[in-house]
């Protein structure tokens, strides 16, 4: 069992190895003593202290861990608004009255101001670097950024700030994230200037226009002071912030809330100066005024300058007319296209509010000319515009056989292991493939694997192979099957990228299972180059009926996992040596290949490979591009963590930490989490994680880690466990009861789609012979007396014989 002295052995010894380097928050937060606790107290200084109670030989729990960790990232960033961050290291040795005699306050970190304790927070609350200061800078400045509640809470701060300040309302999904550390950093430096309010949901969205089920945080600019040429109205003009609420966003979004409503100037666009600091990425929108009409113009710039507030700068143009103003009416420059003015005739003021609803957008009459032409804008994804560029490119295929109705029986019987290949070759997506086949044909061929032929059909010339090479047509395509004499089909159902392909092949080459006679061979065996999962029969007779079960699941695991079988004399040896009894099955995952795991030899084939599959599937397996599948046919609702990537070793500490909070889930939760599969996705390995997480939330993915709960069965809603809230075993375990119990709102949808074959078999030689046929009778006797010619495949194809209703995954047998 670990205890607290081992743990911190270890944190010394990770920092002293480079866990931190440069200039680490290591160095920002300060290790307190009983003396230097008082000396500081009475200082005046802002402090955050924990009290750090140890226990002799109790293990540190994971949460408590992480928040050490969390703590010293916050450090630095506390230190620019004048908090100390610190904590005592032990309370045993240290001890502090009040703080260290009472065991309920190691779960409570505690802020002190003025010389004495201003506020304490719940672990729970203060769970990473985001939430930490945004709770912090949240007890201190509670005087003065307001929390309402209701609409009527509002108003009367509408009333109170109505001409001398404006305000600053922020939605926040949650306190302790991200965005509500914004506003709180942000109203530490604004605060003095406008008055901050917070909201987390209720009555005051309604106001706004906002359903909170589905909105994310936002911002709104309250102008509550008096403005020249707005009418006074019983509530405050509002501005939507457009971007996500950030500190570097909203820093920006109120530089532009003190531009000037509409500018007058006297030059053509082209002369007039682009926006200068702090307004320098802004666009600038020019209306041309007439002497005429000039206060009527200046109505219309008004009520334009209102709609983009926050997005654009109007200028109203007096100048005398020129070439432009006689055909235009209206013009824009953008800085970060160049400083280029462009002209537009606009019937109405819409169209320019629609060319500006979206801040960088691009011109829509440039995006149809760049985009003219092209396809790639219907195309799905990043693959999708590959092969759509690949399409009609067939590469070279001198490296691998052409495999016809002719010669297939010739080529199976004379190669131990066939890999075949079934193409289209007008499919972009079969030609893509085709060429990673290539690729590892020429692989083998270099490692000098001569006893493996690599070989393609294409099914829009040879058909009749296609249909009849299983027991149902190929109508899925690109397939690969490996062949062998005398023994069933074997698909390959795994990525069809050269890496993954050719490590199957290379698994599938040795028997299976491998006969192994002697120590060295079992030891070869189990240190062989290729990372995989390993599994080894122990039998004291060969002639055993155990060992037909055996022999068959090894055959059905092939390519899969590599499968051995000692002789009974040295499987007799290896039992004593493992404390087993024969007969024996063990186990050696590719996750913990120094250790393995015993099972007894089941019944049946089926019973045994079931058992096998499930002693090789990690208690908290990673969700990979090539293990979704996999963790998809098990049916069960994912649970699973969303990790960043690992920036430093103090990001890596906080992962490996959460994982262990994971693992500790699955192995306490026990019956109750057998619904749900358990597992993590990290950005770093999987840099599609922030996609998969947008695409299931129906939103911008949030801050990571995130813990998320989809493909429930039979149910399309998508579950995340409260951000604000830390991920504990304990803390999961409750919510998932409360989700089962629908106490839990869903954050987002599954989308129904449907991804069935593109159409069904067609049978090409059929169509042509049939045309023939009622073309002339004398071709179609003609035809008859070829066709008997032909050598027909069923005729050497053997149907295997299952005991079983299950339909096999490969029928005939060559």
């Amino acid at each position: 069992m670990w205890c607290s002295c081992c743990y911190a052995l270890i944190l010394l010894l990770w920092t002293s190895s480079g866990g931190c380097t440069g200039k680490a928050n290591m160095s920002e937060l300060i290790q307190v003593t009983s003396a230097d606790f008082y000396e500081k107290l009475h200082s005046g200084k802002m402090m955050f202290i924990y009290f750090e109670l140890q226990v002799r030989c109790l293990p540190v729990s994971p949460s408590l861990a992480l928040f050490l960790v969390e703590l010293e990232k916050s450090a630095e960033a506390l230190k620019d608004y004048g908090v100390l961050v610190g904590k005592v290291l032990n309370c045993n040795r240290e001890h502090v009255h009040m703080y260290c005699t009472d065991h309920r306050r190691a779960h409570t970190a505690f802020l002190f101001r003025g010389g004495k304790e201003f506020s304490g927070f719940d672990l729970d609350t203060v769970f990473d670097v985001n939430s930490i200061v945004s709770e912090v800078l949240f007890a201190v400045l509670r005087d003065e950024v307001k929390y309402v509640h209701t609409d009527a809470d509002l108003v009367a701060l509408e009333k109170s700030c109505r001409g001398r300040k404006d305000m600053v309302l922020g939605y926040v999904s949650s306190l302790g994230s991200p965005e509500h550390r914004s506003m709180m950093e942000s109203a530490y430096v604004y605060g003095s200037k406008y008055q901050f309010i917070l909201i987390t949901g209720g009555p005051v969205l309604k106001h706004l226009g906002v359903n909170d089920a589905s909105f994310s945080s936002r911002v709104w600019f309250l102008h509550c002071r008096l403005n020249d040429g707005v009418a006074v109205s019983p509530r405050c003009p509002l501005t939507l912030m457009k971007k996500h609420l950030s500190t570097l966003s909203l820093h920006s979004f109120l530089q532009l809330m003190e531009a000037p409503l509409v500018s007058e100037v006297y030059d053509d666009p082209p002369l007039v100066p682009p926006p200068q600091f702090p307004y320098q990425n802004t666009p600038q929108v020019f209306l041309f005024a007439h002497p005429a009409t000039a206060h009527l113009d200046r109505d219309t710039a008004s009520a334009l300058a209102w709609n983009l507030r926050g997005v654009a700068l109007v200028l109203l143009v007096h100048s005398r007319r020129s070439a432009a103003q006689t055909e235009y009416n209206a013009a824009y420059r953008r800085p970060e296209e160049s400083l280029e003015v462009k002209y537009l005739t606009l019937h109405s003021l819409d169209e320019l509010l629609q060319l500006f609803k979206d801040e960088g957008q691009e011109d829509e009459e440039e995006e149809d000319e760049e985009e003219e032409g092209s396809h790639h804008e219907s195309l799905d994804d990043e693959i999708s515009a590959y092969v759509h560029d690949k399409r009609g490119e067939v590469p070279d295929m001198d490296s691998i056989t052409e495999i016809t109705s002719d010669n297939l029986l010739t080529v199976v019987s004379q190669n131990p292991l066939t890999v075949a290949l079934f193409y289209l070759k007008w499919d972009a997506v079969s030609l893509t493939v085709l060429s990673s086949f290539i690729h590892v044909a020429h692989r083998l061929e270099d490692l000098e694997v001569d006893h493996v032929l690599m070989g393609a059909v294409d099914c829009g010339e040879w058909s009749d192979l296609c249909a009849h090479v299983t027991s149902q047509p190929i109508t899925t395509f690109p397939c690969v099957l490996l062949l062998r004499h005398h023994q069933p089909a074997q698909e390959y159902r795994g990525m069809l990228g050269s890496e993954a392909l050719h490590r199957f092949i290379m698994m599938s080459v040795s028997a299976a299972p491998l006969l192994l006679s002697t120590t060295d061979s079992v030891v070869s065996f189990l240190q062989g180059a290729l990372v995989a999962h390993r599994v080894l029969g122990l039998f004291l007779s060969h002639t055993h009926s155990d060992v037909s079960v055996f022999t068959e699941a090894s055959e059905t695991l092939r390519g899969d996992v590599l499968t051995g079988l000692l002789t009974p004399q040295l499987a007799l040896t290896w039992a004593a040596d493992h404390h087993v009894d024969p007969p024996v099955v063990l186990v050696f995952p590719s996750w913990r290949p120094l250790s393995s795991s015993s099972l007894s030899i089941s019944s049946s084939a089926d019973e045994l490979l079931e058992s096998i599959r499930a002693a090789l599937h990690p208690p908290l397996p990673e969700v990979t591009v090539e293990s979704l599948p996999l963790l998809l046919s098990q049916g069960k609702a994912f649970l699973m963590l969303f990790l960043g990537e690992d920036e430093d070793a103090v990001g890596q500490k906080q992962n490996e930490l959460l994982l262990e909070e994971m693992l500790a889930l699955v192995e306490r939760g026990a019956e109750k989490m057998e619904p749900y599969l358990s597992c993590w996705i990290h950005l770093g390995h999987t840099p599609a994680a922030g996609d998969v997480l947008a695409a299931l939330l129906g939103m911008p993915p949030p801050p990571l880690p995130a813990l998320v709960l989809s493909h429930i069965p039979s149910r399309n809603e998508v579950y995340q466990f409260p951000p604000s809230r830390h991920v504990s075993a304990s803390a999961v375990l409750q919510w998932l009861q409360s989700v089962e119990e629908g106490a839990e709102l869903p954050a987002g949808m599954l989308a129904e789609d449907s991804w069935p074959p593109a159409g069904g078999f067609y049978d090409f030689l059929k169509v042509m012979d049939s045309q023939e046929n009622i073309s002339s009778l004398e071709e179609e006797e003609e035809d008859d007396e070829d066709e008997e010619e032909k050598v027909d495949v069923r005729e050497h194809l053997v149907s295997k014989e299952t005991t079983d209703d299950k339909r096999p995954d490969t029928h005939w047998e060559l």
